[in-house]
């Protein structure tokens, strides 16, 4: 990465243990500057590493993380000085920099081999601690969590003891290579046995680095980010905090999602599968809260990517505000059944420009009639036609879904 201003900071961190210094070393070998500085936080949450970054006046922060996956597909993430995540555009100009060999790195007074490191940890418990206040109420208040062997392990548990959490925690040790291994957000399962078998309140699994969660209600059932985003949006709706009374979900989120919200005048704005899209579908709409089923959730109030510990504050939140119980919430938002259907093709054409199959997909869309989402288009990867349908009846909707099907096989033709 080059640069040419005098004063260059830049702050790194990691979700385990295991990634090691090289990447410090990496970074800096690529700053061409005159003062720059490195810093690493250590094991710390991606999203305090967003938080940290413009506050404590850094270029760039940069975490090698796994996110949700095994330790071997250890990545990079990489916010700019506003604390936002770099854009598509913007990592192809870094990518095109770093591969381009007409230009040489430059000696640079930093020293790559005694990185600084500071512990920002009180910060960012600060900054949470905003969104809930300590509570006295909450003493003894059994709860579980689990931090997937990754980077939550260093906040969480102080964190939740500290609002007067009764704290199990499970997940809690990391060796680097254990990260998201049979425990975290995409494998609840774990969590769930623990909250039934210790007769907690609540249970809450995050992915490795942090940005996202996923909730178990105290009789073992899993809470989506679907659903947290209803209870979510109408609390916040309460106090007034829900600008533009909508909310950003991609185009994966249950249709329930969409009724759920529609009853108290909050719409729903889908965009792409992504993070990033929400956030950037977010911020041109001014929205203060969007998110994904796997419970990637952002509160712009807070930050503009998603923060599984900020996410968790909030359901806590709305839990003590309307002093109802995590399944009692969940259960306004009915989840509808989901088909979904491939069919291999041997060309991706443009099926409205087809009568006899548009026909078909708009009769589809008439049956649906609002309690039901018919969703169609091309894989980006593969000669797939995707069809995805949500409605009350499971067995009638994939009727209908091979309807669609049938037309495309008989007037498309198929890869078959």
């Amino acid at each position: 990465m080059r640069d040419d201003t005098d004063s260059v900071r830049f702050l790194s961190g990691r979700d385990t243990r295991e990634s090691g210094p090289w990447i410090e070393r990496e970074l800096a070998a690529g700053i061409r500057t005159q003062g720059g500085m490195l810093v690493s936080a250590g094991v710390i949450p991606t999203p305090a590493v967003a938080y940290l970054t413009p506050r404590m006046g850094y270029t760039a922060g940069v975490v090698v993380s796994a996110s949700h996956n095994p330790f071997e597909d250890n990545g990079i993430k990489v916010f700019s000085g506003t604390g936002a995540k770099f854009t598509e555009t913007l990592e192809d100009q870094v990518e095109a920099i770093m591969a381009d060999t007409s230009w040489t790195v430059e000696e640079s007074s930093i020293d790559t081999a005694n990185v600084e490191e500071i512990d920002y940890r009180s910060e960012y418990i600060a900054h949470l601690l905003r969104i809930f206040e300590p509570a006295g109420r909450y003493n003894g208040f059994p709860i579980a969590i689990d931090c997937a062997n990754g980077a939550t392990t260093t906040v969480a548990p102080g964190l939740f003891s500290r609002l007067g959490f009764d704290v199990r925690c499970v997940g809690c040790e990391p060796d680097g290579r254990n990260i998201n291994l049979g425990c975290g957000s995409t494998s609840p399962e774990l969590l769930a046995s623990t909250v039934v078998g210790g007769g907690y309140r609540i249970g809450i699994a995050y992915d490795g680095d942090g940005d996202r969660a996923i909730f178990v209600d105290r009789n073992g059932h899993i809470v989506d980010g679907d659903a947290v985003m209803v209870m979510c949006a109408k609390q916040m709706k309460r106090e007034g905090r829900l600008k533009g009374d909508a909310v950003v979900a991609t185009v994966m989120s249950n249709i329930g999602l969409e009724i759920a919200l529609r009853g108290d005048q909050i719409e729903t704005i889908r965009c792409p599968v992504g993070d990033k899209y929400v956030m950037e579908e977010m911020i041109q709409r001014s929205l203060s809260l969007g998110g994904e089923q796997s419970g990637h959730i952002i509160f712009s109030d807070y930050l503009f990517t998603g923060d599984g510990l900020a996410t968790s504050l909030n359901v806590l939140r709305t839990m003590a505000a309307t002093r109802r119980q995590l399944d009692e919430l969940a259960s306004e938002m009915t989840r509808y059944p989901q088909v979904l259907l491939n069919l291999r093709v041997d060309r991706k054409v443009d099926l409205q420009s087809i009568p006899p199959v548009a026909s078909v997909l708009a009769s589809v869309e008439s049956r649906l009639a609002g309690d039901g989402r018919l969703l169609v288009r091309y894989s980006g990867t593969e000669p797939l036609l995707r069809v995805m349908l949500e409605g009350q009846d499971e067995a009638q909707i994939r009727r209908w879904g091979e309807e669609i099907l049938d037309a495309v096989r008989q007037h498309v033709g198929t890869a078959e």
